[in-house]
């Protein structure tokens, strides 16, 4: 496993991150198809034997159950200082008054909720799961900074938004002498590739490390399109992501893996990290040959022929993940 420095840290993550949504009560949080702790196990320790030392998760994910088994597998595995840990707030953790978004009572709260959870006293990088137009982005971002302040966090992270926002949100840290973000989480794929017109350019200009999320969109690239999962046939919120055109973008994967003789995984994955912006994509794994897909793709260096062979059929998208 190769490491690389996050954004303009100094701080070492491999250039893969293992998504935890995957992991967590199939009971809690509406998500059928995520995997119980002891099915979670092999998947976190394998990754941990690659090298793999960043995981990201989120407190809403499977209802806080993934950060409870993302926690007590890899602490129980690895001393603390071993992993990079990285969670997300925002989304409704309960009904009622303040229990969402990004205000300094939802923060506060929030994060010695996921630190109980996690059974850590801090985490890594601490992400906005989304932008909050409710708040005022001065409470957000004090709050943020003095959960660092406190020892709680050591980075701060932001998630899909407009590229503007996230300026704004950068300009006044700079001026108020806040924490800054690091790191920019956002969906991008060979389906969705709008995050090049502005926030990509702007990530690269400010030093921000790179993390997608579903780079292989949510599995599309790494099957026939009219194929679907267990997964896909219950995932609402996948359904509005991507548009029939996009089969065309399969197609060409199909094409390239097929000569080069390795799976779809590899060649969609290999596209995304060989982007000199991004610093390292976000990999789900509920299989054996998942991990085993993204590792080998690391490896796997497409020609400038392949690449504009992947990016033809690229039809634009309407913005999307937000």
């Amino acid at each position: 496993m190769d490491y690389v420095k996050l954004g303009h840290t100094g701080l070492e993550v491999s250039r893969l991150v293992l998504g935890c949504m995957s992991y967590g009560d199939p009971a809690r949080g509406g998500h059928a198809w995520t995997l119980p702790e002891e099915e979670s196990t092999p998947f976190l320790h394998r990754a941990l034997d690659a090298g793999v030392n960043f995981f990201d998760t989120a407190n809403v994910y499977s209802d806080g159950s993934s950060e409870e088994i993302v926690g007590k597998v890899l602490l129980g595995a690895v001393p603390r200082d071993q992993v990079v840990i990285a969670t997300k707030v925002f989304n409704r953790m309960r009904p009622g008054p303040n229990g969402a978004g990004l205000s300094r009572h939802a923060i506060l709260t929030e994060i010695d909720n996921s630190l109980r959870r996690l059974g850590t006293d801090y985490v890594d990088l601490y992400q906005i799961h989304r932008f909050d137009p409710s708040v005022p982005l001065e409470e957000t971002l004090q709050a943020l900074h003095d959960v660092v302040q406190a020892g709680k966090v050591r980075y701060l992270g932001a998630s899909s938004m407009w590229a503007w926002q996230f300026a704004k949100a950068l300009h006044l840290q700079d001026l108020n002498g806040w924490t800054r973000f690091v790191t920019m989480q956002n969906h991008y794929n060979l389906l969705y590739r709008e995050e090049e017109r502005e926030m990509l350019p702007l990530c690269a200009d400010e030093g921000i490390g790179v993390i997608p999320w579903s780079p292989l969109a949510r599995g599309k690239l790494t099957r026939d399109w009219s194929e679907a999962t267990n997964r896909s046939d219950k995932d609402e919120f996948g359904k509005t992501l991507y548009q029939d055109s996009d089969a065309d973008v399969v197609a060409a994967v199909a094409r390239v893996a097929e000569r080069r003789g390795v799976p779809r995984a590899q060649v969609a994955l290999a596209w995304v990290a060989q982007h000199p912006v991004v610093t390292a994509p976000i990999v789900g794994a509920t299989k054996p040959h998942h991990l085993d897909d993204a590792l080998a793709a690391l490896d796997l260096e497409l020609t400038d022929e392949e690449v504009a062979e992947l990016e033809e059929p690229y039809a634009p998208h309407e913005v999307a993940g937000f």
